[in-house]
């Protein structure tokens, strides 16, 4: 699983001054559980996922994943960890196979089992006609798949994705989707960030709305329309946040 505890992350700039960008942050996502991060641009989410996946070092508090703090032991962690983010890049001059095959040969997998596991992953996501290109001439939905692919290369039992339909096309979000919801009957534990909400709606068991660096409501979709007084998703996550978690 993974188990965020007390997790604060501030930063000193020149501009600003001290910027809380996480204050406090408590939360759990079980096997087979699919827990959503939700708030605005600016509001912590990013900053809470990369500590959870040990490329940022918290203030105070911890994480841990499937029992292995992130600080402590970054590399046992990773090794059960698959980390989707939309701001690292994919080196152009490999193609798409190459790409996830240099990623499964990070994480140490056998060759032929890193080749089945490629071969799995190109026919769950429809790659197989641009395998051989390289990635600087890939679309960008492309470019996803060959991003979320390489993410999961290695199987992780734990999955942060932050943002991962962020652009794509009703077809692709839609393959995205029916994966993430293909590793949660897995028993995987994932972190799911997003802007839209119902996505969020149909696919996560708890939703976490962060504000400010600080969650302030945290319930199933059922339970934070109840508590905003709203029926839609949408309405209810602008009711929480300018409320602060309590209904406007």
């Amino acid at each position: 699983m993974i188990e965020v505890h007390n997790l604060s992350k501030i930063f000193e700039d020149k501009k600003r001054g001290r910027v809380v960008a996480a204050d406090n942050v408590t939360f759990t996502a079980g096997p087979g559980e699919i827990f959503g991060l939700l708030g605005l641009n600016g509001a912590g989410k990013t900053t809470v996922l990369r500590i959870i996946a040990t490329i940022l070092k918290p203030s105070s508090g911890n994480v841990r994943v499937w029992g292995v703090d992130v600080v402590r032991e970054p590399e046992k962690a990773k090794a059960n960890l698959g980390f989707l983010t939309g701001e690292t890049g994919l080196y152009g001059r490999l193609t798409a196979r190459e790409m996830i095959g240099y990623f499964g040969r990070l994480y140490g997998m056998p060759a032929r089992l890193l080749k089945n596991r490629t071969d799995e992953l190109m026919q769950l996501f429809n790659m197989t006609e641009f395998a051989d290109v390289r990635c600087d001439k890939l679309s960008f939905g492309t470019k996803q798949k060959v991003s979320i692919a390489r993410t999961i290369i290695h199987d992780p039992r734990a999955i942060v994705l932050d943002e991962p339909t962020v652009g794509l096309d009703v077809i692709t979000s839609r393959a995205v989707v029916d994966f993430i919801r293909n590793e949660k009957r897995r028993g995987k534990a994932i972190v799911f960030s997003t802007h839209v909400m119902h996505e969020a709606e149909k696919l996560c068991d708890k939703i976490g709305i962060i504000h400010r660096g600080r969650i302030i409501a945290v319930g199933t979709p059922n339970e934070l329309k109840a508590a905003s007084g709203r029926d839609d998703m949408d309405e209810a996550f602008v009711a929480l946040i300018e409320g602060d978690g309590h209904a406007a």
